[in-house]
């Protein structure tokens, strides 16, 4: 009789830790009926990237800036309260579009309109297949101290000019966690061939068009660094198209958080760039 009790446990028991478990799963895992499962749809790795609309003048001999607006999405890039990087990139970016469509003479595109994600890739790809003739990100930076204050202009290299540059690039880079992309994953060969060779030209430019935001910003920004400076930021990776990113100020610093979530301050920052972007075609066409 023990000996049969004992049979039917070791044939029972296993079947109800079994049942149990499918029952539990059923009751917590998703597709089941509680409300705290989230579900984020990442985009696929080889995806079509989707080209935004141009704005401007219908001819297509016009030079085309493409703006990039940084971070977005489940990826709010760096914060401080209420103010968020992803906000404040994308309201600028539609600062400048307008400021540019006001004067005429130059296209404009965006890497986004709203509040979605887009893979480091995706930016300069859809740039590229556009045929931009400058691409510009825009971002705020933050800092371990929120003393840091006023705008940089980052351009493509190798080497960063500094250890900021280096932590600014990893922190750049690092929001690409889901499909990978950065430079640092890149065959080292491959890098310096671009860089090297078939980038040389759009460097040339990058420098330029950088030097020219500074140049306007002075008198009307307040400026972290009054050089530009370089890193290997991945969302700069074009390499035929004159390319930089604008640290329009540190978020977590009070005063520049308060002045880059503002329209006052927002308008300001477009203005700068637009008259920087105008520069730097008027320079592009007299060559």
């Amino acid at each position: 009789m023990a000996r049969a009790f004992l049979i039917v446990l070791l044939v029972v028991a296993p079947l109800a830790v079994f049942l149990g478990l499918v029952a539990l799963d059923r009751h917590v895992a998703p597709g089941g009926d509680r409300d705290y499962v989230v579900r984020i749809a990442f985009p696929l790795k080889d995806a079509a990237v989707d080209l935004p609309r141009i704005d401007g003048p219908p001819d297509a001999t016009r030079p085309l800036v493409v703006i990039d607006p940084g971070h977005g999405g489940f990826d709010p890039g760096a914060g401080a309260g209420d103010i968020r990087e992803k906000d404040v990139a994308l309201a600028i970016a539609k600062a400048l579009r307008a400021r540019l469509l006001e004067g005429g003479g130059i296209r404009v595109a965006m890497t986004r309109e709203d509040d979605r994600f887009i893979t480091l890739g995706e930016r300069p790809e859809i740039a590229r297949k556009l045929g931009a003739d400058l691409f510009v990100s825009i971002h705020a930076d933050s800092a371990e101290s929120n003393s840091a204050r006023g705008a940089s202009v980052y351009v493509l290299s190798e080497r960063g000019t500094d250890q900021a540059a280096a932590r600014l690039a990893e922190r750049e880079n690092s929001v690409d966690v889901v499909n990978g992309v950065s430079l640092s994953s890149s065959d080292d060969a491959v890098n310096a061939i671009l860089l090297d060779l078939s980038q040389r030209e759009a460097q040339e430019g990058s420098v330029d068009a950088a030097r020219l935001v500074l140049r306007e910003a002075d008198g009307d920004l307040r400026l972290h660094r009054g050089a530009v400076q370089a890193a290997a930021l991945a969302v700069l990776k074009a390499p035929d198209i004159p390319s930089i990113l604008f640290e329009t100020g540190y978020i977590n610093n009070a005063e520049d958080g308060a002045f880059i979530a503002s329209d006052s301050g927002q308008r300001k920052v477009a203005q700068v760039a637009a008259r920087a972007i105008r520069a730097f075609f008027a320079r592009r066409s007299g060559a």
